[in-house]
Formats: structure tokens, C-alpha cells, sequence
């Protein structure tokens, strides 16, 4: 329940809170790079030719300007040590509340060209604070910072599995598809990041909450003596000490023009705002840079005198190492005038950590304060904020998509059901792959759109007391196997069934589904609820139909006699299989030179976006090969270059019918046609999950006792090449679906069967959840391992916590999957006992039935009928 909670405001936060914090990411990342880029675009300003000729002094500057621009407040002046480096004259400027850089030469004084850019970065700064929406933005990006915290957090808890291996966590694979391939970018990068992004938002929100702030330097252990005038942090130095950006180089204006707003002072007004006359200042600042340079003893790349102010004899300079940690990383120093010596000296590499950090949080934001190279991987995080907005919201545009495609399975029947009353029709249907589920809710539609109130039901779900005080009740019922009640269907038919109940009230109608390829057990489950019905007393409102393989026409009868009993218009609402043109793409054989058939791996690819479920079932309409239709023709006398009325050669027209059909004497060639049914559907376990992008089935051939091969095995595995279209229909099996939650699973099945077994481990091992159980059964290992490295690597993994095999003719005496089920006793008993849902795919004959009588020898047939009913024991046979 936590882990659904936390996915669902992860979620739901990532697709608000995440465009914010995607722009956030990108304009911080520009920002974190400013000084290098204004520098690179900027040459003419930030160098100069290299002469001969030592650079002026910081007082020779201060004379120079006050002699050419008597009017302007200089506020401090910085040297560098590199020769090809300019110096800077900070002045005072009205709208600049860190004063204006002029970028001069330091051999002559010129204004060097005005810095291109500053325009950009200020409102790149403001956007990535505030959105450039004031105090509302500040808070919008406030608050979406504490959101980032979250989905770290939150998306660490939800990703962490019970095993796990560095690969796992940390490896991109590129060989996944769709879905797959967007949680794995999603998950895998978001664990490269996610110590830049704690960083970043433990860090930002520095700048955005007081208490943050507050509590950030008592964490810290650190005195807060960076309070500006409203308890807000000083973001910037104050004016005259060195200036933020470049290093103190940064803005200019050209040789002999006043700078733009520049306050206009006259020379005597108050000697520019200073205390001290302008002959003193240069004294004490010659005194100062005479001093700084001989007693500083260290190596410094760039190093800024204020302009004194008070009559105090001290000159505050700040100075920056050769090769400074970060931008923030300044010293300090005072010298004094008076007796010529450099005090209070304040080292940056002598602060404490803790003293660092709280000192320069921007380079620690910006991620400069632990190098060069973790301020690059930092930047390139910032830059991945859209990825996880991007996927994110794909992630979940895909699950409202499967959302949807479920509710249409439900044949679009209104939510608003009416209540269980002697007036309403109670729909209840027995599924197995999902057919009789979709004509049931079609059903309802049907009703309801005539004015009628219907309440479906599942058989399962079914009670005596439903029964009872319904007045009408329709059951739509597929048989399984060998004549059984689908599986979700056995509770019902061993309980419910079994017991005596007056139903003396209840008017019935039972449709049938079955297919007469299994003439023995066709429609046998339908005829048996048929049959106990008219027992309990309940009267047939028409007699039971019969449906062979959800052919149309019997499904039409259906709706013309509900239409009668009802007198109302119903409607069919017919279930339109949304067949699609799909390309075989690859086919492969799996089992070279076994004693059993031949066995292929197929993949289909289409172009149109289609989705479906792990557990789900393909439909393939199977055609003839061109022999078949070659020998009907002779047979018909009829030349393979005929054409029909519609222009269509007679081979073409073959293709899909079914040809063993009795012929009766026909004029022409659409009245042959129109004797020929088209092909039975055959079905498949799909093998693959949407995200792969694929297709994938797995197809033994199947030969009658002429050596004919069948008619889907045939066409897929021989008779069709690579390359070739055909049709192709997805099936809802909601019976075999896999479980929401992470409770393990075991799967167990036999040959082919493995199809429907690996889409529900892909689905797990998309969703990192380890808690899987296979028990896999063939003939020879050498030959028959079906998708061995795809096993064993998810079992190196732990995704395949347990693997199972039994290969029946590699010892003398045959072993197949029941033994090993027998074998496990115990360990299934405590895997059940800890929720694990059981899945068993593959054939009905042998293998389901073993399996089936292992599992009540062991659980207890009670037991088993529990999970059953509890949709712990799900299968898909065949």
C-alpha cells in the first residue's frame, strides 16, 4: 500500500511540479557555466596585449578616471596578475546594486569593449530563481524544489528490489523497447543523478525559505553572519569588494564616454560621496598595493582594493588564490597605512569545511565547489530534468492508453449499473480467455441502451442469494479443455452448482460458447449450467444457443431472441477484433535436432502503435499455401489464372478460406466463394511485452496423421516466408493477467508454453520485482533449453530468484514438471503461504492435469480451490 501510495504522488507530482523543475534544470544549467561563457564570447574585453611595461597601479587608475571623468564614484579597482588579463574599475550606476565593471586596459587605461551577455544571464538568473513571476514564482520554485527531494527519494524506495545487482541498477539497455526501454532510461538515469539532484535541491532551497536557511547553518555548526537588512542573505558581495563574476572582469563602456545613468556629481560635491580627498586615496592606495605585493607571500590570480572611506588608515582588499577552489573562494586582508603592514588576514583554505560550505553555497549549488569535473556531471543532470518530465509523462499517457483498451473490453457498458433488483437482467458469465467476459458486458450495453437495468457478474461472484432474487438472468458460459468450467468458473461448478436452491422465480437464457474442433466437449460447460437451471426450477425464456468459435451469425440469434423477450429494440453490439496487418520479421527454430517437433521463435512487427498485457492472446487468421490452393483448383478444374467478378485472382481469393468444405454445384466463381467459409482463427500465448516493440511467438509445428502439417503451425513455422503480412487480432485474457502488486509468482508450464510464461517475467523484470519462480519442462536440455541465456541471466540477475527444469528424456526414467513440483513440496507450500500467485501455461493433455493433481496432493484440494477463487491459480492451457 506505501509503495502504491508513493507511486501515485510521484506520478501525479511528475507531471505538474516536473515541467517546472524541468525548466529549472535547464537554465540553471546555462547559469552554472556563466563567467567561462561570457568570458569565451567576450575576448576583445577580458584580454589584452602583454607588454613590456608594468601595469598601473590601483591608485594610478584611480587618477586617471577621476582626471578624465571627474564625475563618476569609483567604488573599487582590480589587478590581475596575468599580463594578457584587463583590469577592472568598479563605479557606481544607478539600477546596478553591485555597482557597473569597466573593463580597462592596464598598460593605458582604455575602456576595453562593453561585456556582450549581461542582459542574458540576469534573465536566465532570474528565471531559474523565480520563473520571472516575482514573488510568486519564488514560491512556485520553492515548493517544486521540495517536490524534487520527494521524487528522489520516493523513486529510490520505489525502485529498490529484494535483490539487485550494480548492473541492474546502473545499466542502460538499449536491446528494451517502448515502455520497457522508457522505464529503464527513467529509473537508471534517475539513479546516476540522484545525488546531484539532492545536492541541487538541498542546496537551492537555500535561497527560497527562511527556516531552510536557518536550520541549514545550525546543521552546519556555522555562526549566520551573511543577514542582509531583512534577514535575507547577501547573494553578492557588497559593493567594492571583488565582484562575483569573471573573477571581478566583467562589464565595460567606451574610452571617454560617461557610462550610461552614471550619477552626475560635481567635483566638489563631497569629493564624490568619500570622506577622504582624492590626493589621500591615491596615497593609501600606493601604500596599500606597495605593501599587499611585497608582504602578501602567496601567489593570487586577481586582487581587488576598496576605496577607503573613512580617515582610518586602512585599506580593505580582497585577493584571490592562482588557482582559486571556486568563485567564492576569496581572502581577505586589511592594511594599514599606518604603520605598513597587512592585517587580518583571512585565508579561504584555512576556513573549516562546514565554514566553506555555508560561505559559498552558489559554487556548492552549481556544484564548482568539488572541481571541475563534478561541475560538469552536475550540469549535465540539470540538463536530464526534461528526460524525467518526458518519459514520465509518456510512462503515463501508456497507462492511460491500457486503461482505456481495458474499459473497451468491457464492451463499453455504462458504470452506472443498476442495482440487483427483480427488475433488472443479471448478466453472469464464465470465462476463460476472455470472450464470454466481452459478450457479456457487450450484452449489458445492449440492454442498457434499450432502457433496461443489467448488473454484470462474473460466475465467481455469484452467490444462492443473487440467484434467488433475480427475476431474469442471462449466463453467458465458455467451456475449457476437455468439456470443464474455465478455471475462474470451477468454484461455481463444485459449489454453487452442487447445491439444491429454489429458483422456482427466475426466467433464464444460457449462450454457449465452444468450438466444434472438440466435437466431444463442444459447448459441454454451457449445457451443464443449462441443465442444473431447469433443475432448480428456473423456466428457459428461449432454448440454450450455441456459438462455434464466436462466429457471428449465432451471436446474432442471440440479441434476435433477447429482442423478443424483452420487446425492445436490442441492439447488437457487436465485438469488433481489431485485426491489424503485422510483418514476420524473424523466425528462428529453437530445438535443432530434437525428438520432438520442430519448435520456432517468431517475431511480428507492425506499424501502427498497438499495446496489449502480459498474458494476453494473439489471434492469427491463418492462410493456405499456394500447394493447397493449386490442388483445390485442379481438383475444382479451375485455371490458377481465373479472376472473380471483383477483379480478384481466384488464387488470391483462397487464400484464407477453408478449403476441406463439401462443394455443391455452382455457377460461377463468387458462388464457390460464398460456399467457403474463411479459415478458423488460431491462437497463440504472446511471448513479448509492448515495450519490446515486437511480437514474439513461440510455434511447434503439428502434423495430422497424413503428415499434413496443421493449418496455423503450418503457415507461421513453413508455408509463410520472412517478410510476409498477415492478420493479426489481440485478445484481452484478463484470466491470465498478471498481479498489480509484488507478491511472488510461480510459473510453471511445458514446451511452447513458455510463451505465455516469459511475457509475465518480462513484466516482472520491468517492474524490478525479483519474487519469481519457474518450473520448465521439455525433452532433452541440449536441444529443447528454450531461451536458456534469457533464463540464467535473470536468474544471475535475482529477477529468477528460483529456475526450475525437468527435461523428461535425459535420464531413463522420465521426470517431467510435476515431479519437480512434488520435489519442492515445501518450498511451494511457503511460497504460497507468502502470497505467491500461481500461473500454468501449456498443454491440457499431460501437463495441466499432472500439474493440477501435484498441486491438491500438496496444497489440499480446499487449498487449491481457495486460490482458485481467489485468483491465485491462473492458467492458460491448451
Amino acid at each position: 500500500m506505501l509503495k502504491k501510495t508513493l507511486f501515485q504522488i510521484h506520478w501525479f507530482f511528475g507531471i505538474t511540479a516536473g515541467l517546472i523543475l524541468s525548466l529549472m534544470g535547464v537554465s540553471g544549467a546555462i547559469f552554472s557555466y556563466e563567467a567561462q561563457i561570457t568570458k569565451l564570447i567576450n575576448p576583445d574585453s577580458y584580454t589584452v596585449q602583454a607588454e613590456t611595461r608594468a601595469k598601473l597601479t590601483p591608485s594610478e587608475l584611480f587618477q586617471f578616471f577621476k582626471q578624465q571623468q571627474p564625475n563618476i564614484e569609483i567604488n573599487s579597482i582590480t589587478i590581475a596578475e596575468s599580463p594578457t588579463s584587463s583590469s577592472v574599475v568598479n563605479i557606481a550606476k544607478q539600477g546596478e546594486r553591485h555597482g557597473y565593471d569597466m573593463m580597462v586596459n592596464p598598460y593605458t587605461a582604455q575602456v576595453l569593449p562593453e561585456v556582450k551577455g549581461k542582459a542574458f544571464f540576469d534573465f536566465i538568473e532570474q528565471f531559474h530563481r523565480t520563473l520571472t513571476a516575482g514573488e510568486f514564482g519564488k514560491q512556485l520554485t520553492g515548493a517544486s524544489t521540495l517536490i524534487l527531494i520527494f521524487f528522489v527519494l520516493s523513486g529510490l524506495y520505489l525502485r529498490f528490489p529484494k535483490k539487485h545487482s550494480l548492473k541492474q541498477w546502473l545499466a542502460i539497455k538499449p536491446q528494451l523497447k517502448g515502455r520497457n526501454f522508457l522505464w529503464d532510461l527513467h529509473a537508471v538515469v534517475g539513479t546516476w543523478v540522484m545525488v546531484f539532484y539532492l545536492m541541487f535541491a538541498c542546496t537551492g532551497l537555500f535561497w527560497s525559505y527562511d527556516w531552510w536557511r536557518a536550520g541549514m547553518f545550525k546543521v552546519m555548526g556555522v555562526e549566520n553572519t551573511r543577514m542582509g537588512g531583512k534577514g535575507k542573505p547577501e547573494g553578492r558581495p557588497p559593493q567594492g569588494a571583488m565582484p562575483q563574476r569573471g573573477e571581478g572582469h566583467q562589464r565595460g563602456a567606451p574610452q571617454g564616454k560617461n557610462p550610461q545613468n552614471l550619477p552626475n556629481r560635481g567635483p566638489d560635491s563631497e569629493q564624490q560621496g568619500l570622506t577622504l580627498p582624492n590626493p589621500l586615496v591615491q596615497q593609501e592606495l600606493t601604500q596599500a598595493w606597495t605593501g599587499f605585493t611585497t608582504q602578501v607571500a602567496r601567489e593570487y590570480s586577481t586582487v581587488t582594493f576598496n576605496i577607503p572611506q573613512q580617515a582610518d588608515g586602512r585599506v580593505k582588499i580582497a585577493f584571490v588564490d592562482a588557482v582559486p577552489q571556486n568563485e567564492r573562494a576569496r581572502n581577505s586582508a586589511e592594511f594599514n597605512t599606518q604603520n605598513n603592514q597587512l592585517e587580518k588576514v583571512d585565508l579561504y583554505a584555512n576556513k573549516k569545511l562546514n565554514q566553506q560550505i555555508m560561505s559559498g553555497m552558489l559554487p556548492v549549488h552549481r556544484g564548482s565547489f568539488f572541481g571541475p569535473v563534478y561541475q560538469f556531471f552536475a550540469m549535465l543532470a540539470a540538463l536530464a530534468m526534461p528526460l524525467f518530465f518526458v518519459t514520465g509523462w509518456m510512462l503515463y499517457l501508456k497507462r492511460r492508453k491500457q486503461k482505456r483498451l481495458t474499459q473497451a473490453a468491457r464492451g463499453g457498458l455504462s458504470a452506472e449499473q443498476a442495482a440487483l433488483t427483480e427488475q433488472t437482467w443479471l448478466i453472469s458469465y464464465a470465462t476463460q480467455t476472455g470472450t464470454a467476459e466481452q459478450l457479456a458486458w457487450a450484452t449489458g450495453k445492449s440492454l442498457q441502451q434499450a432502457g433496461l437495468g443489467v448488473v454484470v457478474k462474473s460466475v465467481q461472484q455469484l452467490t444462492a442469494q443473487d440467484l434467488q432474487q433475480a427475476q431474469q438472468a442471462l449466463f453467458i458460459v465458455s467451456t475449457y479443455g476437455t468439456g470443464s468450467a474455465p478455471d475462474l468458473a470451477v468454484g461455481f461448478s463444485k459449489q454453487l452448482m452442487q447445491q439444491p436452491i429454489d429458483l422456482a422465480q427466475l426466467d433464464y437464457a444460457v449462450l454457449a460458447l465452444g468450438s466444434k474442433e472438440y466435437p466431444e466437449s463442444f459447448c459441454h460447460f454451457g449445457h451443464a449450467v443449462d441443465t442444473w437451471l431447469t433443475r432448480q426450477g428456473a423456466k428457459p425464456l428461449f432454448k440454450l444457443i450455441e456459438v462455434d468459435n464466436a462466429n457471428q451469425k449465432h451471436i446474432q440469434q442471440w440479441y434476435e431472441e433477447l429482442g423478443e423477450v424483452t420487446a425492445s429494440d436490442v441492439q447488437q453490439v457487436e465485438i469488433h477484433k481489431q485485426f491489424e496487418m503485422w510483418t514476420l520479421s524473424k523466425r528462428e527454430l529453437l530445438n535443432s535436432n530434437s525428438l520432438g517437433a520442430p519448435a520456432f521463435h517468431l517475431e511480428l512487427q507492425s506499424t501502427v502503435n498497438v499495446t496489449w498485457l502480459a498474458g494476453d492472446i494473439a489471434e492469427i487468421q491463418p492462410q493456405n499455401s499456394i500447394e493447397r490452393i493449386e490442388q483445390f483448383l485442379k481438383q475444382q478444374g479451375i485455371s490458377t489464372e481465373s479472376m472473380t467478378s471483383q477483379g480478384l485472382k481466384i488464387v488470391d481469393a483462397l487464400r484464407s478460406k477453408n478449403l476441406t468444405r463439401e462443394i455443391i454445384a455452382y455457377a460461377s466463381l463468387d458462388e464457390l466463394l460464398e460456399q467457403l467459409p474463411e479459415l478458423p482463427l488460431r491462437e497463440y500465448s504472446i511471448a513479448s511485452i509492448p515495450e519490446q516493440q515486437y511480437l514474439q511467438l513461440v510455434v511447434r509445428q503439428q502434423s495430422d496423421v497424413q503428415g499434413h502439417l496443421g493449418l496455423g503451425s503450418g503457415w507461421l513455422t513453413q508455408y509463410s516466408d520472412v517478410g510476409t503480412e498477415m492478420a493479426l487480432a489481440i485478445r484481452n485474457n484478463p484470466s491470465f493477467h498478471l498481479i498489480e502488486d509484488d507478491r511472488p509468482i510461480i510459473c510453471i508450464g511445458n514446451g511452447t508454453g513458455i510463451a505465455g510464461l516469459l511475457s509475465l517475467l518480462k513484466q516482472r523484470v520491468q517492474q524490478n520485482r525479483g519474487r519469481n519462480w519457474l518450473i520448465f519442462g521439455e525433452r532433452q536440455r541440449e536441444h529443447d533449453y528454450f531461451y536458456q541465456n534469457q533464463l540464467e541471466a535473470w536468474q544471475a540477475e535475482g529477477m529468477l530468484q528460483r529456475l526450475d527444469l525437468a527435461f523428461s528424456r535425459d535420464q531413463v526414467e522420465k521426470q517431467y514438471v510435476h515431479h519437480r513440483l512434488r520435489e519442492q513440496a515445501e518450498v511451494l507450500k511457503s511460497w504460497i503461504e507468502d502470497g505467491a500467485v500461481l500461473y500454468v501455461c501449456g498443454s491440457i493433455q499431460g501437463m495441466a492435469s499432472d500439474v493440477d493433481q501435484a498441486l491438491q496432493e500438496i496444497l489440499g484440494a480446499e487449498q487449491l480451490q481457495h486460490l482458485r477463487d481467489a485468483g491465485r491459480y491462473r492458467r492458460d492451457v491448451y
